[in-house]
């Protein structure tokens, strides 16, 4: 079924495009009567007007939209991160586009070139590890752009809270089964992640056992046995102090790129051993 146009309502209400536009618009000066007609062929045809259009005819050419791009939005972590950052856009009547990278380089870049294309007022990126200096572009074209989680590499841009690497679940449990073959083992580890720490516990057992403190918080840490201790972060503080960069950015703030560190939390709960039953290490 074809899209109904500007023309379409035109037509039915009995009037001109540019009248159209003028109702739709909430512009002033349209007669009582005229205005009622055009919003009831509006509501009629289900028309939608075209949002990047109307922006560019203004004086302030904005889109009123933003871009999220994210390792993964399947971790719980990312999750509530872009909820916050979701909260704070609606608040300020933008809506949030949202992208994953898997942390590919190629992936993120083809991502960022669908939203810079959409024209997106604005980037929240959480990097991949590969550079960035193709973002230069669309930044020198007014597309401002906040890092969260990590640093961007040859760019300078905000960040809210810097550290390094995500790897997958199987990734991590791979990693750690090849450390357990060294002539002397790690008897611990400090994961980064709640997907890192999820692939160190499926292999944290058994002879060699290996004790784990994690960072972020698992959903239900405190439940495993022992419970998980973690340094824990606030991915809610995480997108919302991501989102006010951005959006100050966009309202004209030109200051030097500056770091927003979050302080993290320690949540001692166990002693970060194996599970219970489990044979220490040998005295």
């Amino acid at each position: 079924m074809k899209r109904p146009t500007m023309k379409d309502v035109a037509r039915a209400a009995g009037v001109s495009p540019m009248t159209v536009s003028r109702v739709v618009s909430g512009e002033a000066g349209v007669a009582p009567g005229t205005a009622a007609r055009v919003e009831q062929a509006v509501r009629r045809l289900g028309y939608q007007g075209n949002d990047n259009a109307r922006h560019l005819r203004q004086k302030d050419p904005g889109t009123a939209t933003i871009g999220l791009v994210v390792d993964d939005l399947a971790n719980p972590f990312y999750a509530f991160m872009a909820r916050s950052v979701e909260d704070e856009a609606h608040r300020r009547g933008y809506v949030v586009l949202v992208g994953s990278t898997n942390d590919e380089p190629r992936r993120e870049r083809e991502v960022i070139a669908a939203f810079t294309a959409r024209q997106v007022d604005g980037l929240i990126l959480v990097p991949t590890v590969g550079g960035h200096g193709f973002l230069r572009q669309p930044m020198r074209a007014g597309t401002r752009v906040v890092c969260v989680d990590r640093p961007a590499r040859g760019l300078a841009v905000d960040t809210a809270l810097a550290r390094h690497g995500l790897r997958s679940r199987t990734q991590a449990r791979a990693a750690l089964d090849a450390l357990r073959e060294l002539p002397q083992p790690p008897t611990a580890a400090f994961t980064s992640n709640d997907v890192i720490t999820l692939g160190v516990l499926d292999g944290a057992g058994g002879p060699g056992h290996v004790a784990v403190v994690g960072f972020d918080d698992l959903p239900l840490g405190e439940r495993l046995d022992p419970p998980l201790t973690v340094v824990s972060q606030d991915p809610v503080a995480l997108g919302g102090t991501a989102a006010t960069l951005l959006f100050s950015r966009i309202d004209g703030d030109r200051s030097a790129p500056r770091s927003v560190v979050l302080l993290t939390r320690f949540v001692a709960r166990g002693a970060g051993g194996a599970p219970s039953g489990t044979p220490g290490p040998p005295g």
